[in-house]
């Protein structure tokens, strides 16, 4: 890495490799626990053994990467010649990955700069990517942090899921708001709104909701330049068609990319989830 400023970020922004690989960007994984076999996202476990556990109702949980895992990822990047590191990473509200971050960039090389970007999936890609951009342009350390948090405060993500179980089982919703949902047999569409995921509207069908998915995105694509990710968790074929929609219906879109969600927030939405991030430029 020839640059100054190196970017590291972490498994869940779901960088395509080609993208992590043209931008010099690291990421770290997390790890998704099954019964007893601890297995890192993005080169032990695929989407689909995780929806297929899942589905079959084995335990699974998820572990942030340990100080010592990102102090080797900072050590790397200071020994392939940079002065100084952008460490990007999902909530804090969600997730300890940001606070085992926080404790490596002390005894690090060179100075570490670590950003809680309250973000996750694309959303945190772009951030990523926001920096990158900036440090490949020769921008310092202090620029690069700028670009990355001015991108995560214009950039929303808005999500279905079938069901409100698995938020429910990993503590990232609260149980009243689960069984709300589930009494009322609506389809839940939730967002992320300052780090944490919050139930925004009460959809009686998954059709319906995925139709104000689509609206919502509209509505805060708006007519600037933006780019947008759509994620799925077994659900190839309505992140298609939502996609579709999108491109037809947004004018300023940059990119659109579609991606299934590694094992990480999948074990914590389910199969059938259905996202979309919307990142003004």
């Amino acid at each position: 890495m020839s640059r100054h400023v190196a970017i590291v970020t972490d498994s869940t922004a779901y960088l395509p490799p080609q993208t992590m690989e043209r931008h010099g960007i690291t990421a770290v994984p997390l790890t998704v626990v099954i019964g007893d076999r601890a297995l890192e996202e993005g080169t032990e476990i695929s989407a689909r053994s995780l929806a297929q556990a899942l589905q079959k109702r084995r335990p699974v949980t998820t572990s942030r990467p340990s100080p010592e895992v990102f102090a080797a990822a900072y050590r790397a990047a200071a020994e392939a010649g940079a002065r100084s590191i952008v460490s990007l990473h999902l909530s804090a509200e969600v997730s300890g990955t940001y606070d085992a971050a926080v404790l490596a960039a002390k005894d690090a090389p060179v100075p570490v700069r670590v950003v809680d970007t309250r973000m996750m999936g694309m959303a945190l890609g772009f951030c990523a990517l926001a920096a990158a951009e900036v440090a490949e342009a020769g921008g310092s350390l202090d620029e690069a942090v700028a670009a990355a948090e001015k991108r995560a405060a214009g950039t929303s993500a808005f999500f279905y899921v079938d069901t409100l179980e698995y938020l429910r089982r990993g503590g990232r919703i609260g149980a009243a708001q689960a069984l709300l949902g589930s009494a009322l047999a609506v389809k839940p569409l939730l967002e992320l709104e300052g780090g944490r995921i919050e139930l925004r509207e009460k959809v009686r069908t998954a059709s319906k909701a995925i139709a104000r998915l689509e609206e919502i995105a509209v509505e805060r694509a708006g007519s600037g330049p933006v780019d947008v990710a759509v994620h799925h968790l077994s659900a190839p074929e309505r992140a298609a068609v939502l996609a579709e929609r999108l491109r037809e219906r947004l004018t300023g879109v940059e990119a659109l990319q579609v991606s299934e969600v590694g094992a990480v927030i999948g074990a914590h939405t389910g199969p059938g989830l259905l996202a979309v991030v919307v990142s003004p430029r």
